[in-house]
């Protein structure tokens, strides 16, 4: 005689529909999207505002892609990549962070991409009246980059190339005046803003980004350049992606959204 089925307890229903889900959850269901690739990209905070507007225009042409930004120093970006952040590219003005990174062998080749240039900026109402980089000792509070960051090297490579036309002793009787070393350009900025100090030196398109605050142009002759680079991290697996965000912002497209921003070229 036919044996009937032998009955399934209710523990076994649970365990086969725990292993179909499981099974479920790694193959995805039929017609399920792909992850969509997380570019994730380090840059100097003075770079904030323009890459959000490049990447902006580039997710309208590249929806298979994620952007994710982390904005920061450039020191701070370097020892966070150096301690094993997830990290995909690398944007700095500082060329010795870049180069560390390099001799690290953590970052493939950089090449320019902007430039900008210092301004002098203080309150909209100008308290100490400031009209030229000549005023500079006479403020009572300067705010001025860490000399670890790229703001704080240019701006004491400006003072340097003024003591030649100010006297010899022009960088020592400015930097008697700082009443506060920052990080980045942003963190700077800030305290003009908040009318902490008087005046303070910082990147043009910083300057540009506010309206909180009055900006004072430094002669060509006294000025420092500053070159901003870009690469890639050794380590990520997402080389293809990296090229296509290189490359837009090297486009001519790309380089006229740095350029709406006040940067320069490379």
């Amino acid at each position: 005689m036919k044996q009937p089925p032998p009955k399934i307890r209710r523990s076994q229903r649970w365990a086969f529909l725990a292993l179909w889900v499981a099974v479920w959850a790694l193959t995805g269901c039929p017609g399920a999207s792909p992850a969509v690739p997380k570019l994730r990209i380090f840059a100097a905070a003075s770079l904030s505002d323009v890459f959000q507007a490049l990447e902006k225009r580039f997710n309208e042409t590249q929806t298979s892609m994620e952007v994710e930004f982390s904005f920061a120093g450039s020191q701070v970006l370097r020892l966070q990549i150096e301690q094993g952040a997830p990290a995909d590219v690398f944007a700095s003005a500082n060329r010795a962070h870049v180069q560390t990174l390099r001799d690290s062998q953590l970052l493939d080749e950089a090449t320019p991409f902007a430039s900008n240039e210092l301004v002098i900026i203080t309150p909209r109402d100008n308290p100490a009246r400031i009209t030229s980089l000549e005023d500079l000792p006479g403020v009572k509070r300067l705010i001025l980059g860490n000399p670890n960051v790229p703001v704080g090297d240019y701006a004491r490579q400006v003072l340097h190339k003024a003591a030649k036309f100010l006297g010899p002793d022009f960088p020592s009787k400015v930097m008697a005046r700082a009443a506060s070393l920052e990080n980045n350009s942003r963190l700077v900025r800030a305290k003009i803003e908040m009318g902490e100090a008087e005046a303070a030196l910082v990147y043009l398109t910083d300057a540009y980004a506010s309206e909180r605050v009055r900006r004072i142009a430094i002669p060509p002759g006294y000025n420092a350049r500053a070159q901003y680079f870009m690469g890639p991290l050794r380590r990520s697996p997402h080389r293809q992606s990296i090229r296509r965000w290189m490359n837009f912002v090297k486009s001519p497209e790309g380089q006229a959204i740095l350029q709406k921003h006040g940067f320069g070229g490379a």
